[in-house]
Formats: structure tokens, sequence, C-alpha cells
């Protein structure tokens, strides 16, 4: 279902090539993502053959990686009308793919040389290989210099110890982008590096059973004295803090782009069951004031997110940053999507508590957006922060 009531206009597609683009990902969710979402989601594993036909069919990974380096070459905006588009149809699939293409491909390439892209790009941009990130582990998760996984010179590398948890594409993922803390008398010290799954001291811990994004796998790494070589340091020594918090931001809006495309499922569904398919006491469901109200707000209230979402895309990329941009577009759109969902179980009543029409499913996978990527209240703080910053006298 995709309905045309939804802005239009340069601020959603600013090209020729924008629009192209999300006319591509859009026919090609419907036709594929729609069919197997719900089939995945029961039995809680990740869809990695269709995640692999993506890569070859509709050519998106890579999407902010320069043309002469084999991506896209396009920009935040671009990667915002992805996620929208193919959080409509399966959410869960589509946050693996945000695991690869946001946290370890764009965080990659803006941090790698030219001999780590040429070792590690193409198998991440073709689909040959899943990747993800690790930084979060079990008593640190927004505080991210209390993580204690810790890298200690050893040779011409490093060994690294510790645990990463809550790790998106952990189980089945090829290589990941790990964070950790070096040695130093402050402790605030951070390096990242690119790790191989293969590689002797790694290993997956237990896949968590969640409530939400089930085809998504989630679960922790562990590391046990696990070698790296030195041209595996990505940047330079101690200094990955920096390429964190600039990733942070399009990973911010790309969860809000999620949460917009859920948003906008849910309004579509409601609205189409109350105008539709449901009369009560002789009048379609759209005719009463309660359910005018759901509809109503959820279309207002999306387009605002959905609005504020793009407008901050469009003043980020990796040499410009926007941090409060991006924490006020995953705040408002976050919240605006659980909501929507809600109501729209609401308005479908006992159809909207069971799985035939998917409700259900989109409000637990919206649960998860306002805690991944910084939780909403980091967000409220980040806010605050910034604003006291630009302000104070």
């Amino acid at each position: 279902m995709a309905m045309n009531f939804w802005s239009k206009g340069p601020l959603y597609n600013p090209s020729e090539e924008h629009a192209a683009l999300r006319e591509s990902v859009a026919r090609w969710a419907l036709a594929n993502l729609d069919e197997q979402a719900d089939e995945h989601d029961a039995v809680e594993e990740f869809n990695i053959g269709l995640f692999r036909r993506m890569a070859q069919e509709l050519g998106i990974f890579g999407v902010t990686v320069p043309e002469e380096a084999g991506g896209l070459g396009m920009d935040a905006t671009a990667a915002v009308i992805i996620h929208e588009e193919l959080s409509r149809f399966d959410p869960a699939y589509t946050l693996s793919y945000l695991a690869h293409e946001v946290l370890f491909v764009n965080n990659f390439f803006n941090s790698s040389n030219a001999d780590q892209r040429e070792r590690y790009l193409k198998k991440v941009t073709d689909g040959t290989w899943l990747a993800g990130m690790a930084m979060s582990e079990p008593g640190a998760g927004t505080d991210v210099l209390g993580m204690r996984t810790t890298v200690r010179p050893d040779g011409d590398g490093w060994r690294l110890n510790g645990t990463k948890q809550w790790i998106t594409n952990s189980t089945l993922g090829d290589v990941f982008l790990v964070y950790a803390k070096n040695e130093d008398p402050d402790g605030r010290s951070l390096s990242s590096f690119i790790v191989e799954s293969s590689w002797e001291g790694f290993s997956v811990g237990r896949k968590e059973a969640k409530m939400g994004m089930r085809q998504s796998p989630t679960a922790q790494l562990i590391f046990d004295n696990v070698y790296i070589p030195r041209e595996n340091l990505l940047g330079v020594e101690g200094g990955a803090l920096v390429g964190m918090m600039r990733n942070l931001e399009i990973e911010r809006l790309t969860l809000a782009a999620q949460s917009v495309g859920i948003a906008m499922q849910a309004t579509e569904v409601m609205s189409d069951y109350a105008i539709n398919e449901r009369r009560a006491f002789g009048k379609p469901l759209s005719a009463f004031g309660q359910i005018q109200r759901f509809i109503g707000e959820a279309y207002a209230k999306t387009e605002a997110a959905r609005a504020l979402t793009y407008q901050a895309a469009k003043s980020t990329s990796a040499d410009t940053r926007n941090s409060l941009g991006a924490a006020a577009a995953k705040l408002v759109a976050t919240t605006t999507a659980e909501e929507v969902a809600r109501n729209a179980i609401q308005t479908l009543g006992g159809y909207g508590y069971t799985r035939e029409y998917k409700m259900e499913r989109l409000l637990r996978d919206a649960i998860l957006l306002s805690i991944g990527g910084g939780t909403n209240e980091a967000m409220q703080k980040n806010i605050t922060g910034d604003i006291v910053r630009m302000i104070r006298r």
C-alpha cells in the first residue's frame, strides 16, 4: 500500500537522482520486503539471501561513498530516503541494512586509508560480506567512555579483550568496526579497528530474544585476546571519538527515517481501514470523531517529523556537523512512530492486535528506535547541551 497524500517537493527529492532512488527503492521494497516480513519476524531469522540479492538488484550499498571509490556518491538525504522507504514494509530488515551501511560502510570509508578500502570496501558494498559496528557494552551504552573493552600493544599490533552488547548483525556478520579503550592515564583514549569474525579469539554470545526487530539478529561479541594487526587500525591511535560522534549523526537521521517510514505505513493502514473497510452503526469508521482525531494527528505529526528529518539531513555531511538537528529529528520521529502505530492498533481494534494487519509488528519494531543510537533521554540531554552552548552569555 502506498498513498499519495504525503508531501512531495525539493525537500524530499532534492534532485532527479533522489527521486529516481526513491522510486526504485519503494518499488523493490513493496515487491520483496512486505511478503517476507511476518515470516522472518516469527522465526527471528535475518533474510540474508534477500540482503545479498538487494545489493545486486538495487545497488544501494555505499550510498555515501564517492563514485570513484565504487559507491553511489550521494548524501545524507539519500540515506534517509532509503531507510524511510524500506521501513514502511520491514523495519527489522532495514535495521540490519542500517548497521551494515551506516554503522560500518559510511563510518569505515570516512576513517579508512587506501589500503583498507582496497581490502574491505568491495566486499561490503557488493553484498559478499555482512558488516556491523560494536560500541555498546553490558555496562556502557550512551556512556561510551565507560566502555571496558581494551586494546594493549603486542608487537606490531594489539590484543583486544572485552565484550560488546546489543550488536546488530552479530550472529551472521563477517566484519565489524570495533571501538576499544587504549591503555592511557586518563582513560579517555579510544581507538577503532576493523575486526573479522573469523579471527582466533572472536566469538558470538547468546542471541537475544527480543520484543521487536526480531528479524535483525542481536547478540554479544566476545573478544578473548584477539590479535589485531597494525594495518587494521582505523585512523590514528586514540583518535576514534571524533569519527564516532560524526557517524552518530547520520545514524540518528536514518533511525529517524525508519520511524517516519513506520508512521507513514501505520497512517495508511489505519486510514484505509477506517475509510474503506470498517463500518459501525451504518457509517464508515472515519465518520466518528475519535477516529478522525487518530487519523488527523497521525498525518500531521508524521508530516512534521518527516520534514524535520529531511531538513536535518539537508545540512548534514561528512564535513558538516549537525548534532542538534539529528538529535531533534530522532527524538520527534521515534515518539511519533510509537504514538501513530499505537493509535492505528486502537483504530483497527481486535484486528490491530492480531498479526493480520502487521500493526502489532510495526509497534514492536518502533519501540527499539527510541533506544538505539542513543536513547531519547540522551537526545533531550544533547539538545539542551547544544542550546546552552549556543546562547550562554
